[in-house]
């Protein structure tokens, strides 16, 4: 496969052109491996490729679940969940398109924007203009915070996305354009990552907005006398574990940035419904309520990102002991025989794929976020970046979605895998910067003293 490598990614490369003479150590967080070439070299020219593929296919996209949003497939979906067997028959030919013929989502549904994966792509490209410096990048995580600014749920008084199409869930349908606590912290996170570059009065404004959203507009429901779980959206119940996760790092965040004392102790309940929730052996079922009670891989790397990012806040040990547990199981269950992430520690149903790109991309963020804590998850992210460019890189620069059971789903999906595989190399490389740089500052110290000493 071509690393696909051009004179447009020399400013990146230039980064990570290392001497000869000076290897990574083996006790470096994040090694440098030189087999064909540095690895951030490459990822830096997949993720050149990968800009140019995305300036050509433009911003909008089909979706995983592109069969289920339009009225046919959403009235198969609800069928099934009403009916349950009896209505699987509806649902049976559009399961074996999705296992068969990944395309014949053009079939069902058209392309449409995500805020999600908005988020996502500013966030990626903030992370290059950290790297580089240079102002393009910079300026096409603007675009996207723009764009995003401009796909908020228009019904809601404060700044609040969700999903761009009517979902059929288990409860019932959440309509399309309501708020959903695991979309934006998405948009929370990108917002404040940018404010940290270009101060602008303006998003910190909207992040106030945001933060105001999940504390008032979500709601609260106790589970303990010290715990509360909180709805996936402002209209339905609590018990979703990822939800109550994601709304603790947003209000944990916004406590200390906004000097709100309120904003933490509501933080504080919808956290301790996290670690209450968490399973003897370490795991996290999807929601408490009795009925989704699987273990996956992506939703299980949401819970703990949240926790390791909360942990980085205010040195809550209790987020280090869940991690730890959390660590070992997901080390343990939700990795196959290539030691590759793997959908379910035991899959609830029938699945159509193998393999996950969102999985793969998820592993990698949590892998960076833990690697203080938990180093071991170095090899676990160096072997996934590894694969995803052996493997997943398409010819145009784009990733593939699914590796399925009888060859691969290649429908680029930009909330199903394309935009949290873009930022999470891009925070690859951002990390590795970072070890770069204090990497050299320890040896410019080192030969001080030895020229002193001399």
């Amino acid at each position: 496969m071509e690393n696909g490598e051009t004179g447009k990614v020399v400013s990146i490369e230039k980064r990570f052109a290392r001497p000869r003479e000076a290897p990574a150590t083996a006790s470096s967080v994040l090694s440098i491996p030189n087999e064909n070439g540095e690895l951030c070299s490459k990822v830096a020219a997949i993720l050149e490729r990968f800009t140019q593929w995305l300036d050509s296919y433009g911003e909008t996209s089909w979706d995983h679940q592109s069969f289920f949003a339009g009225p046919v497939g959403g009235k198969a979906k609800a069928l099934y969940y009403r009916y349950g067997k009896t209505g699987a028959a509806a649902v049976a030919p559009i399961i074996l398109c999705e296992a068969f013929l990944p395309s014949a989502r053009r079939l069902f549904h058209h392309p449409i924007r995500f805020p999600i994966a908005d988020a996502h792509y500013a966030m990626g490209f903030l992370f290059l203009h950290d790297v580089t410096g240079e102002s393009r990048w910079l300026e096409k995580a603007v675009h996207f915070l723009n764009k995003l600014e401009k796909s908020r749920s228009p019904a809601f008084k404060e700044y609040s996305w969700g999903y761009p199409f009517n979902w059929v869930t288990r409860g019932g349908v959440i309509k399309k354009d309501t708020p959903l606590i695991t979309t934006t912290p998405y948009v929370y996170e990108a917002f404040l990552q940018a404010f940290k570059v270009s101060q602008r009065d303006e998003w910190r404004g909207l992040l106030a907005s945001i933060a105001r959203h999940a504390r008032f507009e979500i709601k609260d429901f106790e589970t303990s006398r010290l715990a509360s779980s909180c709805s996936y959206s402002p209209f339905d119940g609590g018990g979703v574990v990822n939800a109550a996760a994601y709304r603790a790092f947003l209000l944990f965040s916004a406590s200390q940035f906004f000097s709100n004392d309120d904003y933490r102790k509501t933080a504080e309940r919808n956290l301790n419904f996290v670690l209450e929730a968490q399973n003897p052996d370490g795991s996290w079922y999807y929601a408490v309520d009795g009925v989704r009670d699987f273990v996956d891989h992506f939703h299980t790397c949401f819970v703990m990102k949240a926790l390791g990012k909360i942990y980085a806040l205010n040195g809550d040990e209790r987020c280090h002991d869940a991690l730890a547990r959390g660590t070992e199981y997901y080390v343990e269950n939700l990795f196959d025989e290539e030691g590759l992430p793997k959908p379910f520690s035991k899959a609830p149903r029938l699945t159509v794929y193998k393999r996950e790109l969102y999985d793969c991309a998820e592993c990698i963020n949590l892998g960076l976020i833990l690697r203080k804590g938990f180093p071991d998850l170095e090899k676990t992210v160096m072997r996934v970046i590894n694969d995803v460019l052996v493997r997943w890189v398409k010819a145009d620069g784009s990733f593939r979605s699914r590796r399925l059971h009888f060859g691969w789903d290649n429908v680029p999906m930009h909330r199903w895998g394309q935009s949290q595989m873009f930022r999470a190399l891009a925070f690859y490389l951002a990390e590795a910067t970072k070890l770069r740089g204090k990497r050299d500052q320890t040896s410019d110290v080192r030969d001080q003293k030895a020229a002193l000493a001399s």
